[in-house]
C-alpha cells in the first residue's frame, strides 16, 4: 500500500485538521489496512478552561487617523514573509510501510515529559468506510468530554457505563473523574484500538488488567446493575437502526439499575441537506433521534418513567475543536414507577 486510498464510501472528518500537523502522526496500519495516527490533545484548564489562542482576535480601532497607510495613502497591510526553505506537512501523509504496533522508547518517554498529566494521547483512523467511523474522532465526544470535565464534582465517584465508546476519548476523560468506567463498543479490531488508548493514557488513572477478552465477567454485570447511575453515549446516533438500538438498549439498562440513572448523548447535525418543503436546513437521521427522544418521554405502558431536557452548551471549553452549533447536549433521567 502505497498512499491513502479514497473509495466511495469512504468517511473523511476534519476534526484532527485544526491541530498542528505535529499533534497527530501516522504510526502504523491496523489489521484492515487503514492508517492509524496517535493525536496528543492538550486539556486547556487556564482562563475557565478556555484557551487564550482560540478566542476571537481583538479588533483594533477603526479611527482612521490610527490605520496605517503608505506613502501613496493606500492601505498599509502586513503581509506573512515568504519562507523558500519552510515546507508544510502533507494533510495527507503517505503511507511508506506497515510499522510495529509497540511503542518506541522514545515514544514512551514522551509520557513522562512535563504537562503529560493535562495530555491525552489517542490512536485514531482519520479516513474510514461507514462501517468504522467508530475508529475517528468526532466532535461530540469532545463536546461530552468538556461537559464531563466541567461537572468533575458530580461525576466525582460514579460508576458509569459509556455505550459505543469508539477510540475511547470520552470514556478516558471520565475515567479521570469516576470510580470506575464501562467502556463499550463492538468489534474486536475497534476495541483493540480503544484498549490501546487506555493504556496510552495510564498516567490519568489506574486501569485494571483485562485477563479475558473483551467479555463481561458476572461480578461486573452485578456491579453495573447495582452501581452504575450515570450513561454516557456520543456520536452514536447517525443511522436510524443504530438510533433504535440506541434506545432499547437504554430502556433495557435503566429497567435492570437499582438506583436511577441519568443518560448524556451528545449529537452533531453532522448530515445536512437543504429542503424545499421546509425551505430549510435538516437532517434525517437527527430528526429521528429527536422522535425517538419524544417517543421516549411519553411512554405511558411499562415500569419506567423518563425525563428528556436539552443541555446548554455554555460549559468551558477544554479541548481544542470548533464548537459548531450543530452540536447538541441531551439528558435523558431515568426512574422507576
Amino acid at each position: 500500500m502505497d498512499q491513502v486510498t479514497f473509495r466511495s464510501d469512504t468517511v473523511l472528518y476534519d476534526v484532527h485538521l485544526l491541530l498542528p500537523n505535529a499533534c497527530h502522526l501516522m504510526k502504523r496500519l491496523n489489521s484492515v489496512g487503514q492508517p492509524v495516527f496517535t493525536s496528543k490533545f492538550r486539556i486547556l484548564r487556564d482562563c475557565d478552561g478556555k484557551d487564550s489562542s482560540c478566542e476571537s482576535p481583538v479588533r483594533e480601532s477603526t479611527d482612521a487617523s490610527n490605520v496605517p497607510r503608505d506613502e501613496d495613502g493606500d492601505l498599509d497591510v502586513v503581509r506573512r514573509p515568504r519562507c523558500s526553505s519552510c515546507n508544510r506537512d502533507a494533510v495527507c501523509p503517505i503511507i511508506l510501510s506497515q510499522s510495529a504496533a509497540t511503542l518506541t522508547d522514545e515514544e514512551e518517554d514522551s509520557e513522562e515529559e512535563d504537562g503529560a498529566r493535562d495530555v491525552i494521547k489517542i490512536e485514531h483512523t482519520m479516513a474510514t468506510p461507514l462501517e468504522d467511523v467508530g475508529k475517528q474522532i468526532w466532535r461530540g465526544a469532545f463536546l461530552l468530554a468538556d461537559f464531563i470535565l466541567a461537572q468533575a464534582s458530580m461525576f466525582k465517584g460514579a460508576t458509569v457505563l459509556e455505550l459505543g465508546a469508539g477510540t475511547g476519548l470520552t470514556s478516558i476523560v471520565m475515567a479521570m473523574v469516576a470510580k470506575t468506567v464501562y467502556c463499550t463498543d463492538v468489534g474486536d479490531d475497534l476495541l483493540s484500538m480503544c484498549q490501546r488508548n487506555v493504556t496510552l493514557n495510564k498516567q490519568h488513572f489506574e486501569p485494571q488488567d483485562a485477563d479475558l477478552d473483551f467479555c463481561w465477567t458476572d461480578a461486573e454485570i452485578a456491579d453495573l446493575h447495582d452501581n452504575t447511575t450515570f450513561v454516557i453515549a456520543a456520536d452514536v446516533c447517525y443511522d436510524d437502526d443504530l438510533t433504535d438500538a440506541l434506545f432499547r438498549t437504554l430502556y433495557r439498562l435503566a429497567s435492570n439499575m437499582r438506583h436511577p440513572s441519568t443518560t448524556y448523548i451528545s449529537i452533531e447535525k453532522s448530515r445536512l441537506n437543504f429542503t424545499l418543503r421546509h425551505m430549510d436546513v435538516s437532517c434525517e437521521a437527527y430528526d429521528y433521534f429527536r422522535h425517538c427522544l419524544d417517543q421516549l418521554q411519553q411512554m405511558t405502558a411499562g415500569k419506567m418513567n423518563f425525563t428528556v431536557e436539552p443541555v446548554k452548551s455554555s460549559f468551558p471549553q477544554f479541548f481544542q475543536y470548533e464548537r459548531v452549533e450543530q452540536l447538541e447536549l441531551w439528558k435523558v433521567t431515568a426512574e422507576r414507577l
